[in-house]
């Protein structure tokens, strides 16, 4: 399981907190997998990204709550949370950084509080992509959209972690950290 985490509605898009549903759509566009309504609190797809079965997640539950949305798609398909590899915005990295991890905690950052106590462990994959700390208060910044001259630089971003996701599926955690990290 893929999941990219953001917030739900036409406001958020595209915003610094949402880089976790843009790597979502990037790979849904990129292995032709259809990420919909599910009658659950997110929208998935199930489909094949690098030769690998995968269900794609974007939580309807908001930022804050979005192991509301995730644990009980883990437990409805029985998947570890060493099998569910969640995308978020990270703040102390700097902008366009990725960073891929097998574990940890959730940085202050409110929607891996939410996985970790839906799925009562902080023992499952992350990347993080980096927003960098804008000047303005953390809640404008985060919510703001990314400016013009800051979108390039977010997009190979995405391609990266989108690369970095498929080499997870196909290769493993520990190919993905010695590829990724550090190359951007």
């Amino acid at each position: 399981m893929v999941v990219g985490l953001g917030n739900p509605g036409p406001q958020y898009a595209h915003t610094r907190h949402n880089v976790g549903f843009d790597l979502i759509e990037l790979l849904a566009a990129r292995h032709k997998v259809r990420v919909r309504e599910s009658g659950s609190r997110a929208l998935f797809g199930i489909g094949m990204v690098a030769g690998e079965p995968v269900v794609l997640v974007k939580p309807l539950t908001f930022m804050n709550r979005s192991g509301e949305a995730v644990g009980p798609l883990a437990k409805r398909w029985g998947i570890a949370p060493e099998r569910i590899l969640v995308v978020a915005d990270d703040l102390d990295l700097p902008l366009a950084a990725v960073r891929v991890r097998s574990k940890g905690g959730s940085g202050g950052h409110n929607g891996h509080k939410s996985l970790v106590q839906a799925l009562g462990t902080q023992e499952y994959p992350r990347i993080r992509i980096g927003i960098g700390r804008g000047e303005q208060d953390t809640v404008e910044h985060v919510l703001d959209k990314f400016h013009p001259d800051e979108r390039r630089d977010v997009q190979q971003a995405l391609a990266r972690t989108a690369d970095a996701v498929e080499c997870w599926l196909r290769d493993g955690m520990e190919a993905a950290m010695n590829r990724f990290n550090g190359s951007g």
